[in-house]
């Protein structure tokens, strides 16, 4: 694995790094292709946004400028930065001068099945759910033992993701994607004004379908909607879009509006 810190190659980090003792900080995964990241501005502009919510203050030019290096040396496969609010003694209160600390890692591209693609994915019924927390809700923040947790439940190669649901039982997410739902037509999406992760190939398909005409509807869902979906397809800037097959005694077939989105999602990726 590739690693560099502030911008120099490094295999260590401070033990004093705010990052590893709070979780206090952001991170980005993106995919590389022949050197270049994938869907960078959305990136950088969902980091841009979630620094300012939670007060972090890095040269975001030069957050910018590393990336751009790092993955021409990488050229193939998956970039991650990691930006913490820096380091600090012993407390919850941050040092008031420390500057933000910037983290990447590179590693190959993961492989997954062609069948996930093809034929679609079964979800697993993940029984940890999401925290409600507005002040983090739609963020890439460093606090993901709920998706650990998650991730955990689980074994069985027969299921590809877990779906999580929030403290009131909503589906919201799958442990590293979104999910949408398809119903006469309307492309469906939970709103994540209470927890949830805001991913960028989420983004990226809303103004797709806008500029398609496809209706789309952004709200709360309940498990009542999965019930009544046409289809059904989970998504990330990695992989693109895998249909879903099957959750629980629920089953969908692999739609047209799903294999239409899954083209567009391929030709954005670079696959």
């Amino acid at each position: 694995m590739q690693a560099w810190v502030d911008g120099c190659p490094a295999d260590a980090l401070s033990l004093t790094s705010r990052g590893l003792a709070y979780g206090d900080g952001l991170f980005e995964t993106v995919a590389v292709r022949a050197g270049r990241p994938v869907l960078f501005e959305r990136h950088l502009q969902r980091l841009e946004a979630a620094c300012a919510r939670l007060a972090i203050e890095p040269d975001l030019s030069r957050v910018r400028d590393e990336m751009v290096r790092f993955a021409a040396g990488l050229d193939e496969g998956v970039m991650k930065l990691i930006l913490t609010r820096g380091d600090s003694l012993r407390g919850y209160a941050p040092a008031p001068d420390a500057p933000a600390r910037r983290i990447l890692q590179g590693s190959a591209a993961p492989s997954y099945p062609a069948g996930h693609y093809e034929q679609g994915v079964q979800l697993f019924e993940c029984q940890t759910r999401l925290a409600e927390q507005p002040l983090l809700a739609g963020l890439k923040h460093l606090n993901r033992l709920e998706q650990v947790l998650a991730r955990a439940e689980w074994r069985d190669p027969r299921y590809a993701e877990g779906l999580m649901r929030d403290t009131s039982g909503r589906p919201v997410e799958g442990v590293y994607s979104n999910l949408f739902l398809i119903r006469n037509g309307v492309l469906l999406t939970a709103a994540l004004s209470r927890c949830g992760v805001a991913g960028v190939m989420r983004g990226e398909l809303l103004d797709q379908a806008q500029t398609l005409g496809i209706a789309v509807d952004i709200r709360d869902l309940s498990m009542s909607d999965l019930e009544q979906s046409d289809e059904l397809f989970v998504c990330n800037s990695v992989y693109g879009i895998w249909p879903v097959r099957g959750f629980a005694q629920l089953n969908w077939p692999v739609g047209p509006l799903t294999r239409k989105l899954q083209s567009i999602a391929r030709v954005l990726l670079g696959n």
